[in-house]
């Protein structure tokens, strides 16, 4: 007779434990994610902001981006910044898309008035309303979001 009476190998008994454990962890894992949310959308905004003024004032920058694409980017860039400025605000309803947009305006307004300033570079009433409609999409699509999943 065998000295064990397991039917399975100890390390096939150990991967069925650790998968029991999945759903703590994600659990867990979700709870601190929710718990630092705000803290992440604000650092996220911080580096994005850096990168509109810093980055883009390298000359690298200049024609990065051909047209019309160049406004598909403004619109991603502002709507992810829209959307962490409402995470981050910790504010909701029209509160928080009023903040988000004023914020995604302000920050468009001051980009185009520093390009006034680089060489190569030309502020734009076109970027600025790539801008304008990347914040509402990126307010839309937190405000959906909000709708499905409680924060």
């Amino acid at each position: 007779m065998r000295p064990s009476a397991r039917p399975y190998p100890e390390i096939i008994v150990r991967c069925i434990d650790l998968i029991d454990e999945i759903p703590v962890i994600i659990r867990l894992t979700k709870d601190i994610l929710e718990r630092h949310l705000r803290t992440l959308a604000a650092g996220l905004v911080v580096c994005t902001v850096f990168g509109l003024f810093v980055l883009g004032a390298a000359p690298v920058a200049v024609g990065l981006i051909p047209a019309p694409w160049d406004k598909l980017a403004h619109a991603c860039v502002y709507g992810l910044m829209a959307a962490a400025i409402g995470l981050a605000s910790g504010l909701r309803g029209w509160r928080m898309v009023l903040t988000a947009l004023v914020s995604v305006i302000l920050v468009g307004v001051l980009d185009e008035w520093h390009q006034m300033s680089l060489p190569g570079r030309s502020p734009g009433w076109d970027d600025l309303l790539a801008d304008g409609i990347g914040g509402l999409l990126g307010v839309a699509a937190l405000g959906l979001r909000r709708r499905t999943v409680r924060l």
